[in-house]
C-alpha cells in the first residue's frame, strides 16, 4: 500500500508546478554564489516538465537527488536552502509531500537572506499560500499532518523540526482552515 504522502500521479503533477514556483523564487540565492552550477535550475525545469506530463515518474525518481547535492557546492545558508528547495521540488515526482518541503526550504532561504528573518519567512509563506490554486490546495489537503505518518518526508525527520517544521505546520494549518471563505467547498 503506498504512503498517503505519495498522492496520485495526477495530484503530484498538479503540486509540482507550485513546488517549482516556490523553489524558483529563491534560486537567485544559489546562483549568486554558484553561477555556473545549473543543477538546481535544471531540477526546477524538470519539475515543470513533469507537471506538464513531458517526463515520466520513474525517470524523475532516479534524478531527484541531483539538485539537493548542489547544496554541497555552496557555503551560505541561504544558498544551501535554495538548492534544497529545488531538490525537494524535483522529489515531487516521487512523493507529493516533497512539495511542502520545497516550500519550507524556499521560505527558509528567503529568511536566511534577509535582515528581518521572521518577516521574510512570513512574507514568503504568504506568497506561497496566495499562489496555490484550488486544485493544488485540494491535493495538498490529502497529505497527513506533519509528523503523523513516518512513510515519507513528512515523518519525524528533518522537515518536521525547527524552522522547516514550523513553516510546514503553518502551510498545513492554512490549508485546513478557511476553505469555505476561499470558495473551495
Amino acid at each position: 500500500m503506498p504512503s498517503p504522502q505519495s498522492l496520485s500521479e495526477g495530484d503530484r503533477r498538479l503540486v509540482a508546478t507550485w513546488a517549482a514556483d516556490c523553489a524558483e523564487r529563491v534560486l537567485v540565492h544559489f546562483e549568486t554564489e554558484a553561477p555556473t552550477d545549473g543543477r538546481p535550475r535544471d531540477a526546477i525545469a524538470r519539475t515543470r516538465a513533469f507537471a506538464q506530463g513531458d517526463l515520466d515518474t520513474a525517470g524523475e525518481i532516479r534524478r531527484r537527488f541531483v539538485a539537493g547535492r548542489a547544496a554541497q557546492a555552496v557555503n551560505s545558508p541561504s544558498a544551501v536552502a535554495a538548492a534544497r528547495a529545488a531538490g525537494q521540488a524535483s522529489g515531487v515526482a516521487h512523493m507529493g509531500a516533497h512539495a511542502l518541503g520545497a516550500a519550507a526550504y524556499a521560505a527558509k532561504a528567503a529568511g536566511l537572506a534577509a535582515a528581518d528573518q521572521a518577516t521574510a519567512v512570513s512574507d514568503e509563506v504568504s506568497w506561497q499560500l496566495e499562489h496555490m490554486n484550488a486544485q493544488v490546495r485540494a491535493a495538498l489537503r490529502q497529505l497527513p499532518p506533519l509528523g503523523e505518518d513516518s512513510a515519507g518526508p513528512l515523518g519525524s525527520g528533518l522537515l518536521a523540526s525547527g524552522i522547516l517544521g514550523s513553516i510546514i505546520r503553518r502551510i498545513q494549518a492554512a490549508l485546513g482552515s478557511s476553505s469555505t471563505e476561499q470558495g473551495l467547498r
